[in-house]
């Protein structure tokens, strides 16, 4: 399959295209500025393009029938709270250019597409309760508004020609590309120094069982995909980490002493089932690469 990528170069996509491409899938790279050489480990073709809807155009998706929208416009290092104060951009870009890249792969006959949501939907829940896709979101973020907003409207145009999912992704982690540093890098350089950390639960996923997921839900037959899910739509998830497990870990591997933050309460946590995605033979990894990290 040729699949087009959006955001193929940022922390997410990068495990994506690199999923693929071990798949023997054909990739091409959407994006302003083309990935530099020896990025990936394969090479992939790159096409220029951005999130303003109106240069949306189905010439973008010529030769393709795959498509993965993993961009997101946002400030530099902030998801939540990345509209900064211009969310009116923040919303058109995301939203509106989303949704315009999406019909434009539809119209240009693309048939499976994959859209990279955020548990942030969710928003506040009852603590302590499952996270399943049949959940009422409250997103109580932009952040999480826009991604629900994208995930109704491209599910709005699935037909017999075209599949679009959406995955609700918790947080990632994993090797960062080339010269990039993996997200807890901050976290551990904070702790070396001796600042206080805030105690901190929350559920995280390798970069590469998540575009595992991705590649599942474009390869399994369209009629398994609707069964698994009427709605189209994955949670992604795998670990309940506490940050003071992290970083004793950490302390473990670097000869570090500095004291551990306390241990965060975890009762009221609201985890998320997989089950949905586990039944197309999602299998993640757990704690097995984590070592490699601190």
């Amino acid at each position: 399959m040729n699949i087009l990528v959006t955001g193929g170069t940022g922390y997410a996509g990068r495990f994506i295209v690199e999923s693929l491409l071990a798949a023997g899938h054909g990739v091409t790279v959407m994006g302003r500025t083309a990935p530099g050489d020896g990025f990936f480990s394969r090479r992939v073709d790159f096409v220029r393009g951005d999130l303003d809807p109106e240069t949306a155009a189905p010439a973008l998706f010529a030769g393709t029938e795959g498509f993965v929208h993993a961009a997101f416009h946002h400030t530099p290092g902030k998801y939540r709270g990345g509209e900064g104060d211009d969310p009116d951009t923040f919303r058109r870009l995301n939203v509106d250019g989303s949704l315009a890249l999406f019909a434009a792969a539809k119209r240009a006959g693309v048939r499976r597409a994959a859209f990279l949501s955020s548990r942030a939907v969710y928003g506040r829940q009852a603590p302590g309760a499952m996270l399943s896709e049949d959940t009422e979101p409250h997103p109580d973020t932009l952040y999480g508004e826009v991604k629900l907003e994208v995930e109704r409207g491209i599910a709005a145009m699935a037909g017999e020609d075209f599949l679009p999912v959406s995955l609700r992704v918790t947080g990632i982690y994993g090797p960062a590309g080339p010269g990039r540093a993996h997200k807890w890098a901050g976290l551990f350089a904070d702790f070396e120094s001796g600042k206080p950390i805030a105690s901190r639960v929350g559920t995280e996923v390798h970069g590469g069982d998540m575009a595992e997921a991705v590649r599942l839900v474009l390869e399994t037959d369209a009629e398994t995909i609707r069964a698994a899910s009427r709605e189209l739509v994955f949670n992604v998830s795998d670990i309940l980490l506490d940050r003071r497990d992290l970083l004793a870990d950490h302390a473990r591997a670097t000869g570090c002493d500095r004291p551990l933050p306390d241990r965060a309460d975890a009762a009221g946590f609201n985890a998320m089932d997989c089950g949905r995605l586990k039944a197309l033979g999602w299998r993640p990894r757990g704690r097995l690469d984590l070592d490699g990290l601190v």
